[in-house]
């Protein structure tokens, strides 16, 4: 498993980078072709593929609904950033770009498909979805992550497990955009009162939005990047911001992205016009009765194999949302223990990476074999 975890670790693979992501999946098709699994690539419109791979059933299970196991490739860090900072083992540590988010969750959910066809297989399809653009809201990848949950009878996505060990049973729902606007450029000393201010009217703007968080309500907006002007003796024609937006319900989401709207309707410099350009969206992962059903058949594997997890919420996006959203069942935070994901110091847990495999196999065989 650190084998091939440390050559996957070893790929830029940042969400745009699609020769990245594309070289990853070559890896995983020759991992898979080992042992006689079958695996597509599916293109996609907006960035790279998505990687599609099949277990049969075996028995009498072909007719079944398939068990999804689910887990992204892509990265949140530069190219160049494997060469910089590239696989290593520090007292039973491993460190690298992605190796906790979420590539070590990737390799688990491959040592599970994989063995689990060693074996001949269970009475229902095993479906492995790997996909390319999660770090940016999956604008590609959304319709096969909805498609293929829909035909599934459940989904488990192998992000990392949470430092305390919990496995994740609720996620918040995230909005990233990113809005420009447009003003009239004059000279700020001979001209001052020709010019039209972008600047001026984001930073208006920045105001009311940061107003919306609601710590009570789990609701936050968060202006994360600004930009704008042409030089400091111009005044600027031109400024944009890019927003995060987190809540934990989809009326949440609703209520707040209304407001956003008429925040950015509002004029308050004549003469400047605003524009959102860019928009991605991760459905909230709320708790069901579906969802912890399957916590509780997971718990019920880690019991056996001598040790205990919770679920827990967590602010973090992910894509398992989106399968919730359609009504599969759907439990995150699979994949093995870590921290520091998106930072110099992201790491992961050996010891915890082979009990987590076998848990997650033991819930799939538990599954498939349960009416």
């Amino acid at each position: 498993m650190l084998n091939l975890l440390g050559r996957l670790v070893n790929i830029d693979s940042g969400s745009y980078n699609k020769n990245g992501t594309d070289e990853v999946y070559r890896m995983l098709q020759a991992y898979f072709s080992q042992f006689g699994i079958e695996s597509e690539l599916i293109p996609l419109a907006t960035s790279g593929h998505d990687l599609r791979v099949l277990v049969p059933a075996g028995g009498e299970g072909a007719g079944n609904r398939p068990i999804m196991l689910m887990g992204h490739c892509d990265t949140v860090f530069a190219d160049g950033t494997a060469d910089e900072r590239p696989f290593t083992i520090k007292n039973g540590r491993p460190y690298g770009p992605g190796v906790n988010d979420m590539k070590s969750g990737v390799v688990l959910n491959a040592f599970v498909l994989a063995a689990i066809a060693k074996a001949g297989g269970t009475r229902a399809p095993l479906v492995g979805l790997f996909s390319s653009d999660e770090e940016i809201a999956s604008p590609g990848s959304r319709p096969v992550i909805e498609s293929e949950g829909r035909a599934a009878r459940a989904v488990f996505n192998s992000e990392p497990a949470r430092p305390s060990g919990n496995v994740v049973t609720g996620r918040k729902g995230a909005v990233f955009f990113r809005f420009e606007v447009s003003g009239k450029a004059a000279h700020s000393g001979v001209a001052h009162e020709h010019g039209r201010s972008a600047i001026e009217e984001l930073t208006r703007k920045i105001q009311a939005l940061h107003e919306l968080t609601d710590y009570e309500l789990g609701t936050t907006v968060n202006v994360g990047l600004i930009e704008g002007g042409r030089s400091v003796n111009t005044v600027a024609p031109f400024a944009a911001a890019e927003v995060d937006v987190r809540f934990k319900t989809l009326a949440a989401m609703e209520d707040v992205l209304a407001q956003i709207q008429d925040i950015l309707k509002i004029t308050h410099i004549a003469g400047t016009q605003t524009d959102i350009v860019r928009e991605g969206r991760f459905l909230p992962l709320e708790e069901s009765d579906a969802n912890r059903a399957l916590f509780d058949t997971y718990v019920q594997s880690t019991k056996e194999l001598g040790f205990e997890v919770a679920g827990e919420y967590t602010g973090g996006s992910a894509d398992s949302r989106f399968t919730s959203a359609v009504g599969t069942p759907t439990l995150c935070g699979m994949g093995p223990i870590g921290a520091g994901s998106h930072s110099e110091d992201e790491f992961m847990d050996v010891d915890s990476m082979a009990p987590r495999a076998k848990a997650l196999a033991l819930t799939v065989l538990r599954l498939a074999s349960s009416d």
